[in-house]
């Protein structure tokens, strides 16, 4: 199969956008992953495409970008299963700043958690009366960014802190029973997650970890 890949590029966020062009031919038995790491090692060696990428395994999220405007893992992504209509565009999540290319600076999502005080008191921890099962599900959350590129409230910087941030939210606030940390935590979500979804749940259909994220999500606001 003959596809014509076509990648966003940007050397900064000051300088101007350009889509360069590439030509692969092949069985399509290529991840995303291993054409960027490919292309890079031969037509790109002298001006290497700039992406992210930790175990190339689904299990760090950080190859999170868009494939023919999708949010999704290039790690997960096969070119002969994709493929559209012999055409492939990558580009840079649009809803985070840009570092270079297929970059995005996604400290942010981090930064929220702390921002809403998402954490454990070890000496408040609760009497593990939860549901396993659920805080099992949450507990494989990448942190990707998926959610957030998709959901159409969620712009970085902006007041709402989106799916990610409430996934986290639901494991502390569950596993805090007792103190007034947990309190707070939910004040914090009330504000910053609760007022601002609409519940589309088109932050469920992109989730490379297929998270119950509705269920996580009326769980968590149980707690109100």
């Amino acid at each position: 199969m003959t596809i014509e890949i076509s990648v966003k590029r940007q050397k900064n966020r000051d300088e101007k956008s350009y889509i360069q062009k590439f030509l692969y031919t092949g069985d399509g038995n290529l991840t995303v992953a291993d054409w960027l790491t490919e292309i890079n090692q031969t037509e790109a060696k002298t001006n290497r495409i700039a992406w992210e990428c930790g175990c190339l395994e689904k299990k760090c999220g950080a190859c999170a970008m868009l494939v023919n405007g999708y949010p999704t893992l290039a790690c997960s992504v096969f070119l002969k299963k994709a493929v559209k209509h012999e055409k492939f565009y990558w580009s840079h999540f649009i809803n985070f700043l840009l570092f270079k290319d297929l970059i995005v600076d996604r400290s942010i999502i981090f930064d929220t958690i702390i921002h809403m005080k998402i954490w454990m008191n070890e000496k408040n921890s609760s009497d593990y009366s939860w549901d396993y099962e659920l805080q099992y599900k949450a507990g494989q959350c990448l942190q990707c960014g998926c959610c957030l590129e998709i959901c159409p409230n969620f712009l970085a910087g902006k007041k709402f802190a989106g799916a990610s941030a409430m996934v986290e939210a639901y494991r502390a606030i569950e596993q805090n029973n007792s103190d007034s940390h947990r309190n707070d935590m939910k004040k914090e979500y009330q504000k910053k997650f609760f007022a601002y979804c609409g519940q589309s749940f088109s932050c469920k259909s992109v989730c490379p970890q297929n998270l119950p994220l509705d269920e996580i999500q009326a769980r968590v606001n149980s707690h109100k």
